[in-house]
C-alpha cells in the first residue's frame, strides 16, 4: 500500500523527538506556508487520552485547523494502513482549501509509511496471536522481545520490550512467512522526482532534550494523569492493546492494577503508595527517554529528512524560520 505521489509531493513534514518543541513550532510553520497540520502520532487519535499524550490545547487547535486528533475510542484497533487512508483523506481536504498538508510528530513508522508505502503482510492469524499473548501474559513480555531478538535482530532492536502488539506481529508474520518481518519492510526511497522535498526533523542537545522529558513527565502527573488512567480504566469496554501501550499510561495502568484500591482514590503523600509512585514517574521518564532516542536513530536513518539543528534556546518562530530558510535552494541544510 503506497500513499499517492500527486498528493505526497504536496505535503510538508515536522518530526522529531518527543519533547523537543515541535508543537510550538508547527503552528509558527503553518502559519508561514499556509498549512493546515496532520498529526503524524499513533496516540493523539485517542479520544479521552488528552494528557499522556501531549495533544494541542483547544486554543492551538483553533488558531490551525488540524486533523486526526480524537478519531477513535480508547477500545478501537488501528493499523498503519488504517492511518494512511485518514491521511490521504485529511491531505485532500486541505489541498481543496487551498492550504498545505503539514504533518507533525513522532511516529517514525509513521512517516517512513507515508514516504515508502507499507507491506501489509498476511492476515492475522489468531491462533498464533492468543499463544504469543498467553506467552507475555504468562512469562512477561521481555520473553517476546527475547525470541524476536533470535529471529529477527533487526525488529528487535526498534522495538520496545513492552510494545507487546507489535512484538507479536512481527512474530507472527516470521511463523507465517519463514522470513524476518525486516526483511519484508526494506522498501527504499520514491524516486526524487516522486517525493516530498519538504521532510524535516528537530535534532535537539540530548542533555537539554532529556530535561525537558523529564520535566514534561512531572507536568503530566500534576495536571492529572493518574486520574485520565483511572477513567479510561473504568469505561464500559477495555482498552485496545495499542491504547494500552501507550507510554506513560501502561505504567500507570500496571501501578494501579497492582492493587485495585488504587484505582479509586488520591495518594496521600508520604505514603507507600506516594513512593511507589515516585517510581512509576522515574519508570515514565527512563522509557520516554529511551523512545526519543529510538525516534532520534529513525529519523536521522530516512533519507529523506533532513536534520534541522537546534540548541534549545531558540524560540518557536526561530525554529520555524531555521525550516522555511532550510527549504529554499541552496540550502547547507542536509539530511542526517
Amino acid at each position: 500500500m503506497a500513499f499517492p505521489d500527486d498528493l505526497l509531493v504536496k505535503c510538508w513534514f515536522l518530526a522529531g523527538p518527543t519533547a523537543c518543541g515541535k508543537t510550538a513550532a508547527s503552528l509558527e510553520l503553518a502559519d508561514r506556508i499556509q498549512a493546515e497540520i496532520i498529526a503524524l502520532d499513533s496516540m493523539t487519535l485517542y479520544r479521552s487520552m488528552d494528557i499522556g499524550t501531549a495533544k494541542p490545547s483547544a486554543a492551538e487547535r483553533q488558531s490551525v485547523r488540524h486533523h486526526l486528533i480524537d478519531v477513535l475510542n480508547p477500545e478501537e484497533e488501528f493499523s498503519l494502513a488504517d492511518y494512511l487512508s485518514l491521511a490521504e483523506v485529511a491531505c485532500r481536504e486541505a489541498i481543496s482549501r487551498g492550504r498545505t498538508p503539514l504533518f507533525v510528530g513522532g511516529a517514525g513508522l509513521y512517516l517512513k509509511g507515508l514516504l515508502r508505502g507499507v507491506f501489509e503482510g498476511p492476515p492475522a492469524d489468531w491462533g498464533i496471536r492468543h499463544r504469543l499473548e498467553e506467552q507475555a501474559r504468562s512469562d512477561g513480555e521481555e520473553s517476546l522481545h527475547q525470541q524476536l531478538q533470535r529471529v529477527d535482530p533487526t525488529t528487535a532492536l526498534r522495538l520496545h520490550p513492552n510494545d507487546q502488539r507489535r512484538l507479536v506481529r512481527a512474530l507472527e508474520v516470521f511463523e507465517l512467512t519463514g522470513q524476518p518481518l525486516s526483511s519484508w519492510q526494506q522498501q527504499g526511497p520514491r524516486p526524487i522526482d516522486q517525493r516530498p522535498q519538504h521532510v524535516y526533523w528537530l535534532s535537539p542537545p540530548r542533555d537539554w532534550l532529556y530535561r525537558r522529558i523529564d520535566a514534561r513527565v512531572e507536568q503530566m502527573l500534576a495536571d492529572g494523569l493518574i486520574d485520565e488512567v483511572r477513567q479510561l480504566m473504568n469505561r464500559p469496554q477495555p482498552l485496545s492493546h495499542t491504547a494500552r501501550q501507550a507510554l506513560g499510561y501502561k505504567e500507570v495502568i500496571d501501578w494501579l492494577e497492582v492493587d485495585a484500591s488504587r484505582g479509586a482514590g488520591q495518594v496521600r503523600p508520604g505514603s507507600a503508595d506516594s513512593a511507589q509512585l515516585c517510581s512509576v514517574r522515574e519508570l515514565i521518564q527512563t522509557r520516554t527517554r529511551q523512545f526519543a532516542k529510538r525516534q532520534h536513530t529513525w529519523f536521522r536513518n530516512l533519507e529523506e529528512c533532513h536534520a534541522i539543528p537546534i540548541t534549545g534556546t531558540e524560540t518557536p518562530a526561530e525554529i520555524a524560520d531555521l525550516i522555511v530558510r532550510a527549504s529554499q535552494p541552496h540550502s547547507e541544510v542536509g539530511s542526517d
